[in-house]
C-alpha cells in the first residue's frame, strides 16, 4: 500500500506514480502485451476504475455541433445560429502554420510517439515532483482529441461535461484506451484535423475556422504565423490568454508558441523573432448567433423557420429529437423568404408606422397555389430592448405568436363562400336594415341551435341611420354592411360557415375552437395575419387551399458527410369551387375599386381585398390579394388597451383609424413592391347580375339598392363592435366607418385580456 501524506491524500510523487503506472500500462497494451487491470501500483481502487478490457471496444463520436445557416429563396443569406459556433473544415483548409503551432505547443512529439508519449510522461513526473504539484501534463494530442469528444458528447448539460473533466483515473484510463483506438483507426493527419475542428479557442468560437473568423475576421487557411501562433496559444486557458480582454497575457503567450516553433524547427529563429516584434493585429468579429442578426428586417420569419423545424415530425418523431438535431446544427435551411416581397414588407411597414408608436403593425405574404410564405415582418423589431419584441405578431400563439386579433369584416367574404357554396345566388338580397335583433334560432352544427336570449336580445346595427336596406351581395361587400351578413348567416346556419373557414385554414390563434355563435360573421374571433394572408390565397388560387410552408429545402452537414433532410410540404386541397372563387374575386374587387379599399389599389393591377376594423378601433385590417401574391396587414395594439382613436401613427396624426385608411397603403405599398416586375395577372371573370331594383322601404328583402351607403363597417362594418357589429362610412361611399353601439356582456368571445368569454345567447 503506498503511504499516504498526514493530511491523508498521496503525495505528489505518489500521484505521479499512479500516473505512470496508467501510461505504462497503455504501452503494454500497445505492445500486444495482456495484464490484469488491477496492478501492484494500485490503479483500480474499488469504485473507481472500470477494467480495461470491459470499457467498450469502440468510442462514440457524437456530430460535432456547427453552426446553422439560414437562407432566403434565392441563396441570401437571413441569418445563422448555432448552439457552438463551429465551421468544420478539412485539414488542407487550415494555414500550414497553424497545424505547425498547435502541435508545436501542444505534443511537439505528435508524429513520433503513438497514442501515449512515454517520454513525456517521465518529463511530467520528473517536473511535478520536482515542484511537488502539476504544473506540467502529459497528455497527447490524440488523448486531448479524446477527452474533447467527451465534452462535446456532454452536450451542455453541465453535469455531463463535469463528468468528462473529472480528474479521475477511471477517466484517465478511458481517455486512453479510446486514444489508442484512434491512432490506430484514423491515422495522425485526421487527428489532427479532428483536433483542430473540435478544440475550444474562447469567445465562443469552437474550432479553428470560428476562431480564426472571430479574432481576426478570416478564414483559418489564411492564417500567418504570429496569428496562429496566438490561437494556438489560447487552447491550453481560453480565458487566461483572451485577446481580447488581456492583450499582454496573450502577446505573452504567443511569443511563447513562436519560440517553441523555433526550438522545433518550424520556424527559423529568425522568423520567430520578426513574428515577436509584430503586434496581435486583432480585426475582432463579434459573434452573431441567433435571429437576432437576420438582415431584411427578417427576425421573426428567422424564428418561425426555427419553430416549425421544434414542432414538425417530419425532422424527428419527439420534440428530443428534433431538439437535438437542432442544436448539432450543420444545418443549411433554404426558404421560401423572397427577398423583394420582404424588403418591400419592411420598407411599406417603416414608412408607415413607427417602432415607437403606441401601436403596432405586422404584415405577411403568402403565394397562391403553393402556401410558401414570401415575406413576414413588423414594426416592432425583434430584440430585447425599448420597443422591441421576441413576439412574433404575424403567427399563431403555438409558433411564437400572440394571442391574435379580430379581424373583424375580414372575416365576411368567408361567409359569403359558405353561403355560395351552400347554393346561394350571388345577387342575393336581404333587407339589411339600419338596426336589428339578431335572427333567432340559428342552426349550428350537431344538430344545435343558437337561440337569442328573449328578454335581452343581442342587437346589432350599422353605421348610421342612412344605412338602410335591401342591399345585394356585391354592394353589402364593397360597403362591409353588417345586418346583411347577419342576416347571411342566420340563414344559411353557423356550421356551413365555421367548415369552411376550417377548409381555408382559418383558426383562432389561441387554438381554441371557433363557437357556434352568429357574431363571427363580424369577424369576432382572434386570428393572425398569417391566417388571414393563407386565407384570402384560397380565394386567388380558386378556391385551393394551400397549408403555409417556410422551407424549401434542408441539408445536413455531419463530418465530411453532407446529406438532405426531409422537409414539410404544403398540402393542398380544394376548400370551394372555382366559381365560388371567381365570385367572391369579383365581390372584393369592388372594394378596391369603389368600396372601402380605395386606398389600397394597385392601380391598373387587377387586385382584390376586404377592410376590417374591430371594436373599439383596438385592431384594423386589409388583406388583399392579387392572381400572384396575397398579403395581410394588420395594425393595432398588441396588448389591447389602446383604442385608435385621436393617435399618431407614423409621424400622422388620426381622429379615428380605418382599415382603409392606414393598413390599406400599407398593403398597397407592401404589394406594389413586391410585385414590381412580376407579370400581371388577371381574375377569372365572372358575371354576377344585378338585383331587380325595388322600391327601398318595404323592408322584405327585395328591396333595391342603397346609394348612400358607407365605407368600412362595424369597424369596417363587420368591423364594428368586436368585430363588427357597427357599419362603416358616412354615406355617400365614404372611407371612414366608426362602430357605435353596445352589446350585452359575453355576447361573444373577446379578446383574452380584453373582451367577454361568452359563446352569445344560448343554445336550444
Amino acid at each position: 500500500m503506498p503511504k499516504k501524506r498526514s493530511g491523508g491524500g498521496l503525495s505528489p510523487t505518489q500521484q505521479a506514480a499512479k500516473f505512470l503506472g496508467v501510461s505504462v500500462l497503455a504501452g503494454a497494451v500497445l505492445a500486444g502485451i495482456a495484464l490484469p487491470a488491477v496492478g501492484a501500483l494500485g490503479l483500480a481502487a474499488k469504485g473507481s476504475v472500470e477494467s480495461f478490457d470491459e470499457l467498450p471496444a469502440n468510442m462514440k463520436t457524437p456530430p460535432l455541433s456547427q453552426r446553422t445557416t439560414i437562407l432566403d429563396a434565392d441563396g441570401g443569406q437571413i441569418a445563422t445560429v448555432y448552439s457552438r459556433d463551429r465551421t468544420v473544415v478539412p485539414l488542407k483548409d487550415v494555414s500550414p502554420y497553424m497545424q505547425k503551432a498547435i502541435v508545436a505547443i501542444e505534443d511537439s512529439r505528435f508524429y513520433q510517439h503513438g497514442a501515449v508519449d512515454l517520454k513525456g510522461v517521465l518529463r511530467a513526473l520528473n517536473k511535478n515532483a520536482q515542484t511537488g504539484g502539476v504544473s506540467e501534463g502529459a497528455s497527447t494530442l490524440t488523448q486531448q482529441y479524446v477527452k474533447n469528444v467527451f465534452v462535446e458528447e456532454a452536450g451542455d448539460d453541465p453535469t455531463k461535461v463535469a463528468q468528462a473533466t473529472q480528474q479521475t483515473i477511471g477517466r484517465k484510463i478511458r481517455e486512453l484506451k479510446y486514444a489508442i483506438q484512434v491512432e490506430e483507426e484514423l491515422g495522425k493527419k485526421k487527428i489532427l484535423e479532428n483536433y483542430l475542428n473540435i478544440t475550444f479557442f474562447g469567445q465562443q468560437a469552437y474550432g479553428v475556422e470560428a476562431a480564426a473568423q472571430r479574432y481576426f475576421s478570416k478564414s483559418a487557411k489564411d492564417l500567418n504565423v504570429q496569428e496562429a501562433a496566438l490561437l494556438a496559444g489560447i487552447v491550453q486557458s481560453p480565458s487566461r490568454y483572451d485577446p481580447v480582454n488581456d492583450e499582454a497575457e496573450a502577446t505573452k503567450r504567443r511569443n511563447t508558441v513562436l519560440q517553441r516553433m523555433a526550438a522545433v524547427g518550424d520556424i527559423s529563429r529568425a522568423q520567430a523573432a520578426d513574428a515577436m516584434k509584430a503586434p496581435l493585429g486583432l480585426k475582432v468579429s463579434k459573434p452573431k448567433n441567433g435571429c437576432i442578426t437576420a438582415v431584411k428586417g427578417a427576425g421573426f420569419f428567422c424564428d418561425y423557420v426555427r419553430e416549425v423545424f421544434l414542432t414538425d415530425p417530419v425532422f424527428g418523431k419527439t420534440k428530443e429529437k428534433r431538439a437535438k438535431i437542432w442544436n448539432q446544427g450543420g444545418l443549411t435551411i433554404r426558404t421560401t423568404m423572397d427577398p423583394q416581397s420582404q424588403n418591400a414588407a419592411q420598407r411599406s411597414i417603416k414608412d408607415h408606422v413607427y417602432k415607437s408608436d403606441e401601436v403596432a403593425t405586422a404584415a405577411s405574404i403568402v403565394q397562391p397555389g403553393t402556401g410558401k410564405i414570401l415575406a413576414m415582418g413588423q414594426s416592432r423589431p425583434y430584440g430585447f430592448k425599448k420597443n422591441e419584441t421576441q413576439i412574433n405578431l404575424s403567427v399563431d400563439q403555438s409558433m411564437g405568436g400572440g394571442m391574435g386579433y379580430q379581424p373583424g369584416s375580414t372575416f365576411k367574404p368567408i361567409v359569403a363562400a359558405a353561403a355560395l357554396e351552400d347554393g346561394m345566388p350571388a345577387n342575393k338580397v336581404y333587407s339589411s336594415p339600419y338596426q336589428m335583433a339578431y335572427p333567432s334560432p340559428v342552426s349550428a352544427c350537431d344538430d344545435k341551435r343558437w337561440v337569442n336570449d328573449p328578454n335581452n336580445p343581442a342587437k346589432l346595427q350599422n353605421e348610421n341611420s342612412s344605412e338602410v336596406g335591401p342591399y345585394d351581395m356585391r354592394e353589402a361587400t364593397a360597403k362591409s354592411v353588417n345586418t346583411y351578413y347577419v342576416q347571411m348567416i342566420s340563414d344559411i346556419g353557423i356550421c356551413p360557415v365555421t367548415t369552411m373557414a376550417k377548409k381555408m385554414g382559418v383558426v383562432r390563434a389561441d387554438g381554441d375552437k371557433m363557437p357556434q355563435v352568429p357574431s363571427i360573421a363580424l369577424g369576432t374571433q382572434e386570428m393572425s395575419p398569417l391566417t388571414m394572408a393563407n386565407a384570402y390565397a384560397t380565394f386567388a388560387s380558386r378556391g385551393m387551399h394551400c397549408t403555409p410552408v417556410a422551407i424549401e429545402s434542408v441539408s445536413r452537414r455531419v463530418g465530411d458527410k453532407t446529406t438532405s433532410l426531409e422537409v414539410p410540404k404544403s398540402t393542398c386541397s380544394r376548400a370551394m369551387s372555382e366559381n365560388t372563387a371567381d365570385t367572391i374575386n369579383a365581390l372584393l374587387k369592388g372594394v378596391v375599386e369603389d368600396g372601402t379599399g380605395k386606398k389600397a389599389g394597385l392601380g391598373s393591377r387587377p387586385s382584390a381585398g376586404k377592410t376590417g376594423t374591430t371594436d373599439e378601433r383596438y385592431a384594423a385590417w386589409f388583406v388583399g390579394y392579387t392572381p400572384n401574391m396575397a398579403g395581410a396587414v394588420w395594425v393595432g395594439d398588441p396588448a389591447h388597451k389602446r383604442k385608435m382613436v385621436g393617435i399618431t401613427i407614423g409621424g400622422r396624426s388620426y381622429g379615428k383609424v380605418f382599415g382603409g385608411e392606414v393598413p390599406g397603403p400599407i398593403w398597397g405599398d407592401m404589394m406594389s413592391g413586391a410585385l414590381e416586375g412580376k407579370p400581371v395577372e388577371n381574375f377569372n371573370s365572372v358575371h354576377i347580375p344585378d338585383s331587380k331594383p325595388r322600391d327601398r322601404g318595404d323592408g322584405d328583402g327585395d328591396g333595391g339598392r342603397d346609394d348612400g351607403g358607407n365605407g368600412d363597417n362595424g369597424g369596417d362594418g363587420g368591423d364594428g363592435f368586436i368585430g363588427g357589429l357597427v357599419g362603416g362610412n358616412n354615406g355617400g361611399g365614404g372611407d371612414e366607418p366608426a362602430p357605435s353601439f353596445s352589446i350585452p356582456e359575453g355576447f361573444i368571445r373577446g379578446q383574452s385580456n380584453g373582451g367577454g368569454n361568452g359563446n352569445g345567447g344560448r343554445f336550444g
